[in-house]
């Protein structure tokens, strides 16, 4: 229907009964798609043969011109034995065969009907190529073995007839898997179940996800005692930790792992020449047409960004650098439309695209073959995610990876010095699981409830074999049980918050409206709430953040999927644009989109400046990097790693300290914060704080004793909390984490399809809840768990810790500098970003550079 014609009322209740009837998947990791009907195969009947399963499969390997790794071997193995584990080999090492073929020849061998072997992965878009790799080696099975996929993307018509029978083999999400174990036959579905495989552990484990997925595996092991877990990964340092909250606590794991190498050959671009004066983006687009001088069309390359909106621009670049490669280029982001992104990703596989910038969302599982070379624009902020996105070309066992760097800014070279050598130790990040979050054990029992219910002390026990809540207390699951089944003692009036009730001694869900809202909104995936784009004609491209959508007027431009764009109006959610005619005037941004410098990488960059300082310049990064270094050298120090390097300083704006802990930006903003309420202990100050991945700056318009305040003593670790708790407005920023850990909990929902609230109204449903706990239920533990994220996540308090610990124990070399150096100028141009001016940043920028390049000349 063309918007703005109005619909009438008629046609309005039925839409909103379509989609109260409609079962809709949750999100996963991907923006959704349309209903696809899966591929179904079944094995063709071979001539009966005395040979067993697994030999006939060894025989398939050996038809395609491939001898099984002794990893593979040793998994099977291990499978037949009844073990569970976790698989962690390099990408394109051939772990999909490895965690298959085993339980494959067991389906096969005891030929049993209903679900024999379950597949989790994160991202419902690899379905379609895990589905066509689990079919293939049926063929040399005498066995009628069924394989489906189950996510957002199946049919209603086999969802439908899925919960009456699945397949033998289902291919799934975490998400999609909850909504099985909803159904009241759940335990009867799931009864038949042997195998259950997780690829990509190690993108689930850090999250809420994995702790969901962890409960759903906990469930199904108690529906099929004996079940075998295989949890796949290749970037993983904490391997023990990682297998056994894959298995849970009840067995030992087995972890399979190998000695195979896929060499990382790393390149960097580096510009022709840098500037003494580096901020964020300063290169930008002045190597834009040297990454396209370098691309060449005969060999397929994915350009990964770190953002979005970064990849939106690149891709418009390169379409204006190299207009003879117009339809040999294409984008893929996880905003864009279904439809776009598998005609992008098919034109990979098939060779008719040769260039794709893209995002993370091509980081996983999709196999793309023809793919040669990788190219990485920024800093990689991450050991893990470099070799994930290396690994994307030449992804075969043992074939070299590509990937070229390019630096948009001077000091990235430093990082990326550093992440080469990180890379050669395999110096990579662990990934700490969240503990016992209290949302979604919420969201897990009215699951549970739904899908056959639960008498608790029997759902407590099971609940701790997950070993994300292998600590749960008894008073803790019984306070969750009281969340669900009155919404804690403060909303017991309003019957709205009862969804779980006890029946002849179990508990179960008996309002049939609870029972469709807990289904729509199962999953622990929470962001911003999007506004579909589409044009007046109708045709749909994607989605964008509500939040940038409100902030723009009839007749404002942009970019979206490499197209310009005229917004017209926003109705019922949906943003409505035509093409554009004018200039374009932005790009969309996204929440959520600055990546932190990880443990690992952070550790590399004080290693590489510390070889930098004792004249060690022989890496290509650092030489082409060094007139900035050379610049850092004669105005202050160049850091070592086991010195914390602090400058003090007077401009026109005031007094500045710089200090460089080289710790990410989430650490400095809470160490930032810590510090300057310590300080304003010793004598009052008014502070400005401003942050980024290398160090902080504090800015006083007064006087201040900083070398005295400079002691050891300021850095220590007592009363951290208290402090961190006191130095921020960790109220408000609990209020916001609230909202996510209020929908999780299933105490504010989104609303239904077609008439989803808005990020405002959500906000608001939210915050009376939270001010309702904070004022009649102050140790709601809801709240204590908002308050405890804000900390882990914003600032990693963990990790913020241990940064203490080490520059409580480190020299301190304190240098008083004319002006701020050039570890100090990105410091500084973060802080007037954040201004509100008549001049354009760039502006104000080049008006400082020209102002201390002259105060320089007369110093020298």
């Amino acid at each position: 229907m063309p918007a703005g014609r109005p619909r009438s009322l008629r046609a309005q209740i039925a839409a909103s009964r379509k989609a109260l009837r409609a079962t809709t998947e949750p999100p996963s990791a991907e923006a959704p798609r349309k209903p696809r009907q899966p591929r179904v195969q079944r094995a063709s009947t071979r001539a009966q043969t005395n040979e067993p399963p697994l030999e006939r499969l060894r025989g398939w390997f050996r038809a395609k011109g491939w001898t099984p790794y002794p990893f593979q071997e040793e998994a099977w193995a291990a499978h037949a034995r009844g073990e569970s584990g976790l698989i962690h080999v390099p990408t394109g090492a051939g772990k999909t065969y490895a965690a298959y073929l085993g339980p494959l020849a067991d389906v096969a061998e005891h030929g049993q009907p209903g679900l024999q072997l379950l597949y989790v992965t994160p991202l419902r878009a690899v379905s379609r190529d895990v589905e066509k790799a689990l079919r293939e080696p049926l063929t040399v099975l005498d066995a009628d073995i069924t394989v489906e996929s189950r996510t957002g993307d199946t049919s209603s018509s086999v969802r439908q007839r899925q919960r009456e029978r699945l397949p033998q083999v289902l291919i799934t999400t975490p998400e999609s898997l909850c909504v099985l174990l909803t159904h009241e036959r759940a335990p009867e579905l799931f009864a038949s179940l042997r195998s259950v495989i997780v690829d990509e552990w190690h993108e689930l484990l850090g999250s809420k996800r994995g702790s969901q997925l962890e409960l759903a595996l906990a469930r199904l092991r108690h529906f099929a005692p004996g079940l075998r877990t295989w949890a796949l990964s290749a970037t993983l340092a904490n391997l023990e930790e990682a297998a056994r909250h894959a298995v849970g606590t009840g067995q030992t794991p087995t972890i399979v792992s190998a000695a195979l190498e896929r060499p990382v050959v790393v390149e960097t671009l580096l510009p022709e020449s840098v500037d003494a004066f580096p901020w964020a983006g300063h290169l930008g687009f002045s190597m834009l047409a040297r990454v396209g001088a370098w691309l060449d069309a005969e060999r397929s390359t994915l350009i990964f960004t770190n953002t979005r909106a970064q990849a939106e621009r690149w891709f418009e670049g390169l379409r204006f650098a190299r207009p003879e490669w117009e339809h040999l280029i294409a984008l893929h982001h996880g905003s864009i439309a279904r439809e776009e992104r598998e005609r992008v990703e098919s034109g990979l596989k098939e060779g008719s695209l040769r260039i794709v910038v893209c995002t993370s969302s091509l980081d996983l599982g999709v196999d793309f073959g023809p793919v040669e070379r990788v190219v990485q624009v920024g800093s990689p902020k991450g050991i893990g995610r470099t070799m994930q996105r290396a690994g994307r070309s030449a992804h075969r066992p043992g074939a070299t990876c590509h990937i070229l760097f390019v630096p948009t800014h001077a000091l990235e070279l430093v990082e990326m010095a550093a992440a080469k050598d990180a890379l050669l130790r395999r110096e990579v990040e662990a990934r700490t699981p969240p503990g016992k979050p209290l949302d979604v054990l919420a969201q897990h029992l009215v699951t549970c409830a739904l899908g056959g219910g639960f008498t608790p002390g029997a759902l407590r026990d099971e609940v701790r074999t997950a070993a994300a809540f292998a600590g749960l207390t008894d008073e803790e699951f019984a306070w969750t049980v009281s969340l669900v089944r009155e919404g804690s003692p403060t909303l017991r009036a309003y019957p709205e918050f009862r969804r779980v009730v006890e029946h002849e001694g179990r508990c179960v869900v008996a309002d049939a409206r609870v029972a469709r809202m807990h289904r729509l909104n199962i999953g622990t995936i929470t962001s911003d709430a999007v506004v579909q784009l589409r044009y007046w004609s109708g045709g749909r491209l994607g989605s964008v953040e509500e939040s940038y959508v409100s902030r723009l007027k009839p007749g404002d431009t942009f970019i979206f999927a490499g197209k310009k764009l005229e917004f017209s109006r926003i109705q019922d959610m949906t943003a409505y644009v035509r093409p554009a005619k004018t200039k374009v005037t932005q790009t969309p941004r996204w929440s959520g989109s600055r990546l932190p410098l990880s443990g690992s990488l952070a550790a590399a960059v004080r290693r590489t400046l510390d070889t930098a300082r004792h004249g060690d310049v022989t890496s290509d990064e650092l030489a082409a990097a060094w007139p900035v270094l050379d610049a850092q050298a004669r105005l202050s120090r160049i850091p070592a790693a086991d010195i914390l390097l602090a400058e003090t300083c007077q401009t026109r704006d005031g007094h500045h300290l710089f200090l460089y802990p080289f710790e990410g930006r989430l650490v400095h903003e809470g160490l930032a914060a810590l510090l300057a309420l310590r300080l304003t202990r010793l004598r009052k100050a008014t502070f400005t704080l401003s942050v980024n991945d290398y160090g902080l700056e504090l800015l006083t318009p007064t006087p201040f004793p900083f070398e005295e305040a400079l002691h050891p003593a300021l850095f220590t670790r007592e009363r951290l909390e208290a402090d961190v708790l006191e130095s921020v407005n960790v109220g408000e920023l609990a209020k916001r984490q609230f909202r996510d850990i209020a929908r999780i909990a299933g105490l504010v929902l989104p609303g239904l399809p077609g008439a989803r609230k808005s990020s405002r109204q959500v906000q608001a449903s939210a915050s009376l809840l939270h001010d309702v706990f904070l004022k009649y239920d102050p140790d709601n533990l809801l709240l204590v768990q908002a308050r405890r994220e804000v900390l882990e996540q914003q600032f990693e308090e963990g990790r913020l810790e241990r940064t203490l610990e080490r520059l409580q124990a480190a020299p301190l070399e304190l240098i008083h500098v004319r002006r701020p150096t050039p570890l100090g100028f990105p410091l500084v141009v973060e802080r007037i970003s954040a201004s509100l001016s008549s001049e354009s940043l760039l502006e104000r920028v080049e008006r400082l550079k020209e102002r201390w390049t002259r105060e320089d000349a007369r110093s020298a």
